[in-house]
Parts: C-alpha cells; structure tokens; sequence
C-alpha cells in the first residue's frame, strides 16, 4: 500500500515527524547538516554525485537538493518503513534513487546503480561524496571497519566520505557523564512538553494503515533497536586512513558527537 499513495503532504508530514523525532535526540542536528555540505561543496562542487548511505527517510538527500539543485544522489538502506518514506517523499524526482541493500552484505555494493562517462561507456570513476549521519552506530565496530574498506573503491580520487555520529571520547569520563545528564535532562523536559521519542514515533507510524506493513516488515528485520558500537573520532579517523583514505579527519565536534571526513 505505501507505494501507491502519491499525496506528497503525506509523505511530506512524515518526513518532518522524523526530522522532530531526530531532533529531540540531536538538538544541533541541522549543524552538522550544514558543515557536511560545506565540505562537499568545498572539496566536490555545487553539482556532486552523492550516495547516502543508510539514508533513512533522504533527510541528508532532502537538504543536499535543496542548496545543490544539480546534485544527484542515491539512498542505501535495508528499513523498509523509512525507504517507504524516502520514495514517496522524492517521487517523480529524477535526481534521486533508492536501493534497498544490507551494509552488512559484503556484496551490497553491486546493488548500486551502474552508471556510465561519455560515449565510451567507460565506468563512473566514483562518488564525489558518500554521507552518512546518525546511523552507523548500530553496526559492531568490526562491520563499520569493513564497511569503510568497501566504501573507499566506491570515491573518486579527491571524493569525500563523511560520518556523523556518536563519537564519545574515552579519555574524558567525568565531562561524557555530565554532558549525558545535561542533555537527557533537556530530553525529558522536551518530551513532558509534548515531544515524541523513538518508541512513539515507530508506534505511530505502525498505526498508520499505509505504513503498517512496512513497519511490521521493519521489526522483523532489527527487532526493538539495533545494537552496535560508539568508537572515538579516533577510531573512526584511523580506520578511514586503514581503509585507503588519503586523509581523514574531525571536521566538527559537539560534546557528544563528532562530523569524521576520509579524503581520497
């Protein structure tokens, strides 16, 4: 059924509750938006090839068409709920694609559409820029290294890969407490204010008759929530440079969060 309903404001109305769900978590969320696009504009231009990686609802796809009107982009995830989200949000849209893969496959990537240069028919030499935000984390850190050893053929030389995500520093136990408490404390005032957290937000959209399916198909692949890992920005930056990145490093940092970039 949720293929079939093509009233955007529908759609429209869901990709908004994500956003307000995500932001009862991530208070600097649209931040961290902003400084990824300022490097990929910075390092691949205006009009970049983008692939957004385990891109939920395209909320990084929905603001990189809106500064870059010439950008392209290609959303990867295996939740069926919020890809159903996704397509209706960005349907008749011909920038964008979606493919339903599993990052865990070692074989994901020949899911992805096989584009060609010029009249030669030459292979795509590759994404200007891979971005993932908030979604990783549900991976082991095992996986999420391989993960980034599949995804460095995938860039261009001079493309970019960007993760934003939990990034807690080890070394700072006391200041990670008390940044935890100060930030939880501001989530329950939000959420005594009306706010809706994860759990209401996934019990919603399972009331709603056109993503009941999905939802129900969704649990059935993660159950409640995925586990995974939270390594430092450290990690993170090691690992990209393991994985054959040129560069890599932090490019923005709150005090729970950091935005890692591998240059190729």
């Amino acid at each position: 059924m949720a293929d079939t309903v093509t009233d955007t404001h529908y759609w429209q109305n869901w990709q908004d509750s994500w956003d307000r769900q995500q932001e009862w978590y991530l208070p600097d969320r649209e931040e961290r938006f902003r400084v990824m696009l300022d490097m990929v504009e910075a390092l691949a231009g205006p009009a970049p090839r983008v692939l957004d990686l385990a891109c939920g609802t395209g909320s990084i796809t929905d603001r990189l068409l809106k500064r870059f009107p010439e950008a392209t982009s290609t959303g990867v995830d295996l939740d069926p709920a919020l890809l159903a989200i996704a397509r209706g949000h960005f349907a008749g849209d011909g920038r964008v694609t979606f493919v339903t893969a599993d990052l865990k496959d070692p074989h994901w990537p020949a899911a992805l559409p096989r584009e060609t240069d010029g009249p030669a028919g030459a292979p795509h030499p590759g994404y200007d820029a891979i971005l993932t935000a908030t979604a990783l984390h549900w991976l082991p850190a095992a996986d999420l290294a391989a993960l980034y050893r599949r995804l460095a053929p995938l860039v261009r030389p001079g493309g970019v890969f960007m993760n934003a995500d939990h990034m807690p520093d080890p070394a700072t136990p006391r200041l990670n407490a008390a940044e935890h408490a100060h930030r939880h404390a501001a989530m329950d005032r939000a959420r005594a204010a009306g706010a809706v957290d994860w759990d209401r937000w996934w019990e919603l959209a399972a009331a709603d008759p056109v993503l009941a399916g999905p939802v129900e198909r969704r649990f059935e692949i993660y159950g409640e929530h995925a586990e995974g890992e939270t390594p430092s920005e450290a990690w993170h930056v090691a690992t990209l440079l393991d994985a054959g990145f040129a560069e890599a490093r932090t490019v923005w940092r709150s005090p729970s969060d950091g935005l890692v970039l591998g240059l190729k």
